[in-house]
């Protein structure tokens, strides 16, 4: 019994110090002029499920949950976004090249249509991320539009 009450302890003091570690979770200022949704003059709705689904992971505006205070889930929700912003950043979507915003397009519909994103994780704690088969559509038809019009 001294052994067992031994290792709960020590595993409450490590868990204790980990929370001192920091967590960079501020984010880059946003310039209008090359985020997707303003210099894109994105419609509200396609708007609204793009900041709700995506913009969390994939862009320079993420609003981190409370439990992203919590060391160590707080590293990986940090992880997860640095990982989102590197496949995809709304926020600098002006500065990518005409090949890479074709790419991220097209991975982006594929995305959609597989269900592969939003994350399950993440829609487990996010009700506003899941998307329905309906938006799906919608939000790959206008993904899809910008492709065939190469508006992007």
């Amino acid at each position: 019994m001294k052994t067992a009450k031994k290792i709960i302890f020590w595993t409450l003091v490590a868990f204790a110090i980990i929370q001192f570690i920091p967590i960079d979770r501020v984010n880059k200022p946003v310039d209008s002029s090359v985020n997707f949704v303003d210099s894109k003059k994105t419609p509200d709705k396609i708007r609204t499920m793009l900041k709700n689904a995506c913009y969390d992971c994939h862009s320079n505006e993420t609003v981190y949950p409370k439990y992203a205070f919590i060391a160590p889930i707080s590293w990986s929700v940090k992880s997860h976004v640095n990982e989102g912003r590197e496949h995809l950043n709304f926020s600098i979507w002006g500065t990518y090249n005409k090949e890479l915003k074709e790419n991220i397009l097209d991975r982006s519909i594929e995305a959609l249509k597989h269900k592969t994103m939003p994350l399950p994780g993440y829609i487990v704690y996010h009700d506003e991320a899941k998307l329905t088969d309906a938006e799906r559509t919608l939000l790959t038809q206008y993904l899809e539009e910008m492709l065939k019009s190469k508006t992007y």
